[in-house]
């Protein structure tokens, strides 16, 4: 599908709000909560780049066992939200236990969350085999549990992401949902893939969206996994009508996204890209921000994280022009912020570059 293609489609009804509780969310395309990515920083690069037309962003996962290990060191290193900055947004906890996950909650809501996500998505085997994340869809009856104590333990709308399941051809998603929803859940977010497939490259099957979507009576479903164009946004919406679109990876260096595919649903027409400068300053405001705001004490730890997202900013253009290859080239090798900001200023300065 290209955007020609679109002024054929009837996509009007594609952007409407979708309601979480008592929260509107102006627009259902959400950023999806990543692990080392969905920090404070790119959070509020989200913000500024793509505004409203992003209408949910939600933190990293926590785990319920630190925060409710008071003398944990790091049981309050991630709080980081800014509510006045970044409103509407979830924060995303995860564990198997049911008065734990009750208790983070709590703790979670007095620290200023206005929704609480729980993660039943994360695939990772040190988490899944433990029961955390997707493992919880192993055990419908146990995850439904989870739900209801989080839900009974706050007055906030609480939201799970599942994956289709956890083995593959084992669609616990659908059933699980009915169940969510009965005991409260506000919202689910459904990933297609199973946790057993990781993020293997495979033939997207929406099947599952489309059958959680049907399960529920009245709460929102979102689509989620591959979403990395307004067509695969739209492709998914019309073929699932799912409410809306939960986009992870493809956000990583363009924080933009959720804009572009908005503007391109209105308008038909395409999105003017960023500059070689805007992606600069992006990326430097990034760094500035992921320093400045950081649980890390070490500038050096912060910096190591950076290495593997800064060069995203510019993957677009890293086959047409050899200076912008040793740019990312460099990327990945920095120590320092100043290292950063002398690779990246001569761009933002050179404002006609690209």
């Amino acid at each position: 599908m290209t955007i020609s293609k679109l002024h054929n489609l009837d996509t009007s009804s594609l952007l409407k709000p979708i309601q979480i509780g008592n929260i509107t969310i102006n627009t259902p395309l959400t950023l999806a909560p990543m692990d080392g990515m969905t920090n404070y920083a790119f959070r509020r690069l989200v913000r500024e780049y793509s505004g409203e037309d992003c209408g949910l962003v939600c933190t990293e996962l926590l785990s319920s066992l630190i925060l409710t290990s008071p003398h944990h060191p790091r049981s309050r290193a991630k709080f980081d939200w800014q509510p006045t900055i970044e409103f509407p947004f979830a924060v995303q906890i995860y564990g198997n236990d049911p008065a734990m996950m009750a208790d983070a909650a709590q703790i979670l809501v007095e620290a200023g969350a206005p929704i609480i996500d729980i993660n039943m998505g994360c695939w990772v085997p040190k988490i899944a085999r433990k029961g955390g994340g997707a493992g919880l869809l192993r055990d419908v009856c146990t995850a439904t549990a989870v739900v209801d104590a989080v839900v009974q333990a706050v007055d906030v709308p609480v939201t799970v992401k599942v994956r289709a399941g956890y083995e593959v051809g084992q669609p616990t998603a659908i059933n699980f949902a009915k169940a969510a929803e009965d005991v409260g859940a506000k919202l689910i977010a459904v990933h297609w893939r199973y946790a057993k497939q990781g993020f293997r490259p495979i033939p997207p099957d929406w099947t599952i969206i489309r059958q959680v979507k049907e399960a529920v009576r009245s709460i929102p479903v979102l689509g989620n996994g591959d979403v990395k164009t307004t067509a695969d946004a739209i492709k998914m919406m019309l073929e699932t009508d799912c409410d809306g679109v939960m986009i992870g990876r493809a956000a990583a260096g363009h924080p933009w996204l959720f804009k572009q595919i908005a503007h391109e649903i209105r308008t038909g027409e395409p999105f003017p890209l960023p500059s070689m400068a805007t992606r600069a300053q992006a990326a430097l405001d990034h760094a500035r921000v992921m320093v400045e705001t950081s649980e890390h004490s070490d500038e050096t730890v912060t910096i190591l994280e950076l290495r593997g997202r800064l060069h995203q900013y510019f993957d677009e253009f890293v086959e047409e022009d050899e200076r912008i290859a040793q740019l990312r080239y460099h990327l990945v090798r920095v120590n320092t912020l100043a290292d950063i900001e002398a690779l990246l200023m001569p761009f933002i300065e050179e404002r006609e570059y690209i």
